[in-house]
């Protein structure tokens, strides 16, 4: 799994502009082949910062969303930004669930006794 962070910073005033943008892409990129999740976040502490969280099946599955027109759009709103979008890729090769929470808590409870 592929897993795509994108943080942006709207200039004052251009949030809605950059919402309806952010938001017409998630649609495109739900219908997408490869793609697992695309979900857009405001921090509740800077209403002009955004994060899109972005999980791709596989590689080429990035890659082809790297070179479609809706990424290029996505660049675009550079314009609607105070500061250049930040994009971070990472490539999980193991993902774990509450098994793993259950495990490491009682792990803790073996160790204090």
């Amino acid at each position: 799994m592929i897993i795509v962070i994108i943080t942006m910073s709207a200039t004052p005033g251009k949030q809605l502009e950059l919402i309806q943008t952010l938001h017409a892409m998630s649609k495109y990129n739900a219908e997408k082949s490869g793609c697992l999740r695309f979900d857009i976040y405001c921090e509740l502490e800077d209403k002009n910062r955004f994060s899109l969280l972005g999980e791709w099946e596989t590689r080429k599955n990035l890659e082809q969303y790297l070179t479609s027109h809706q990424f290029s759009v996505l660049m675009g709103t550079n314009i609607l930004l105070c500061e250049p979008l930040g994009i971070e890729i990472h490539t999980v090769s193991l993902s774990e669930g509450i098994g793993a929470v259950h495990k490491a808590r009682s792990l803790k409870t073996t160790r204090k006794s």
